[in-house]
């Protein structure tokens, strides 16, 4: 379940409303409470993972952020599991629980593969800041003809002799007892006599699917973009969504951090003794810099809103320029004594040392005493 979408956790289309999510929230919550599996930790995660499918798909703006990038596209909008519901969720769910409850059993899949599906898309630095058209080429699923997606042949399945049809598999240590998924019909509660021959027992055949696809400004690596309707399909036809996971890459001389893009500026010891104004590019074009008289190595100066455009919308990062200071790797005759002439001309000024190191002398000289 940990894997699964929120809509495949809470067992509902996406086109879902409000109530439909609640109910199914609420039906799921019940299955998986801690106090109807004591021990069971299986059930104990599952719990945690309905209460965060429904924390997002019962917030307008958390699913429509859920729609379009995934569990990704949550980071930093407060998104957490555990208890999410709500109090009136919660209580009504333990009235069902503790003063008795009843509903239909669900519908078991009968096809053993994940509807969504998801593929890395590689872009260069530039393509994931300014946005960019691609063409797609995967493979998807579609259930085999021959079996119906189940694997058996002719689509004849019979009840799982591991489990006896439960879908689940009990053992006991001590006093306790413990569920987990049957190992044999992973929880569907069913089982192939015989294998297709058709597909050799996937239930599904593969197919290849090429399309274009925009690319949203800012968008950055660990992002993932939903492509619906492009997933495998299943039996009945219906289809799940095709997630693009993307990886950005490096730049030799730009550094991406979120929206911010960084840039260390070579500068010659003269002109920060001097001080200077200096064209640099950036990722627009170029930008110019000032810089003062005795500026620090590594010293940052940042030009506001000249980073990348935040794919959420909400304004663009910052380009900041760190300097490393250069000095010469050799000197010529000429420029070794006008140096020397240079330092001269500072008089005490030129060895700063002499002044701090001569207390410290004395010191060192009064330990061997």
């Amino acid at each position: 379940m940990k894997d699964m979408c929120y809509y495949e956790v809470l067992q509902i289309s996406r086109d879902s409303d409000k109530s439909t999510i609640k109910k199914a929230y609420r039906k799921m919550a019940m299955k998986y409470h801690p106090d109807k599996n004591p021990g069971d930790k299986e059930a104990e995660e599952n719990f945690k993972i309905v209460n965060e499918a429904y924390q997002v798909l019962s917030d307008d703006e958390k699913r429509s952020i859920y729609d379009r990038y995934g569990k990704q596209g949550l980071e930093g909008h407060g998104q957490s599991s555990g208890f999410g519901g709500g109090f009136d969720d919660l209580s009504s769910i333990f009235e069902e629980m503790f003063g008795g409850f009843g509903g239909q059993r669900r519908e078991r899949k009968t096809y053993n593969y994940d509807l969504d599906t998801e593929i890395k898309v590689n872009l260069d630095f530039n393509e994931a800041i300014f946005g960019t058209k691609k063409d797609i080429s995967y493979k998807y699923k579609t259930a085999c003809k021959a079996c119906k997606g189940t694997g058996a042949k002719g689509g004849k399945l019979s009840t799982c002799k591991t489990c006896g049809g439960a879908g689940q598999v009990h053992m006991r240590q001590g006093f306790m007892t413990f569920a987990q998924t049957c190992p044999a019909c992973h929880g569907t509660g069913q089982g192939a006599n015989e294998k297709c021959p058709q597909c050799n027992a996937k239930g599904y055949e593969e197919k290849t699917e090429t399309f274009e696809v925009t690319i949203p400004e800012g968008i950055n690596s660990g992002n993932r973009i939903r492509v619906g309707g492009k997933g495998n399909i299943a039996p009945n036809g219906s289809r799940g969504d095709l997630y693009l996971y993307i990886q950005v890459k490096d730049d030799p001389n730009f550094v991406r951090h979120d929206d911010d893009i960084y840039l260390e500026v070579p500068v010659f010891f003269t002109q920060i003794a001097l001080g200077a104004t200096i064209e640099v590019p950036s990722i627009r074009g170029k930008v110019e810099l000032k810089i003062p008289k005795n500026t620090k190595d590594k010293e940052h100066f940042t030009f506001r809103n000249e980073g990348v455009k935040n794919v959420n919308g909400r304004g663009k990062g910052n380009f900041i320029v760190q300097i490393k200071i250069v000095y010469p790797t050799s000197l010529t005759k000429e420029q070794e004594e006008l140096l020397e002439k240079l330092q001269e001309s500072f008089g005490v000024q030129s060895t700063p040392h002499e002044d701090s190191f001569a207390s410290m002398f004395d010191k060192v000289k009064s330990w061997f005493k």
